[in-house]
């Protein structure tokens, strides 16, 4: 987990009079932490996350290479790869009250999959706003992914290719969930 996690500093059992080790995780524990890692990074909901694999299981090629494709692609994802929001959950927040639009139109839902060759911008009312104001200044200095262009003078992003599984950093294992979920 991280240099913080209890668990792994502690090699004990929680609890007062508890001495002992703790125990091997099982693989199956293994799966769930890895599942629940990435529901979490991207901020979805179990059933929503299963629908994603099914999708991606649906597909050609390798399940787990095909999730992380399709969570990447997702509108929430793809506005805060741009640099428009500082995590996911801001730029869900962003997408859910209209202040995106994808291809000149309004969409306020998160889980919408951007294409190859679609663009990304700011509504023309929340170029207005301070949050736009600020932020075309701060964009300046911020990397966007190979696989997206940015506009950084007009706040306009646009899928240049879809993106590929080399380039896309995951704190996750696509195989682990494929393992979950195949059992």
């Amino acid at each position: 987990m991280g240099p913080k996690c209890a668990m792994d500093r502690r090699n004990k059992t929680p609890g007062q009079t508890s001495g002992g080790r703790r125990r091997r995780v099982s693989d199956r524990a293994v799966q769930l932490r890895e599942k629940q890692k990435a529901r979490y990074t991207y901020g979805m909901m179990e059933r929503q996350f299963h629908r994603f694999f099914e999708t991606a299981e649906k597909q050609n090629g390798v399940t787990a290479d095909n999730l992380v494709l399709l969570l990447e692609r997702r509108l929430d994802n793809v506005v805060y790869r741009l640099g428009f929001a500082d995590s996911r959950s801001q730029a869900r927040q962003l997408v859910l009250h209209g202040h995106i639009w994808l291809n000149g139109r309004k969409t306020d839902i998160p889980s919408t999959l951007v294409k190859e060759g679609d663009t990304v911008n700011p509504s023309p009312r929340a170029l207005k706003t301070e949050y736009f104001k600020t932020l075309a200044e701060i964009i300046k200095s911020k990397a966007v992914p190979n696989w997206i262009a940015l506009d950084r003078e007009k706040l306009t992003g646009k899928l240049i290719s879809l993106p590929i599984v080399g380039d896309i950093e995951t704190k996750f294992e696509g195989k682990t969930i494929v393992e979950f979920y195949s059992r």
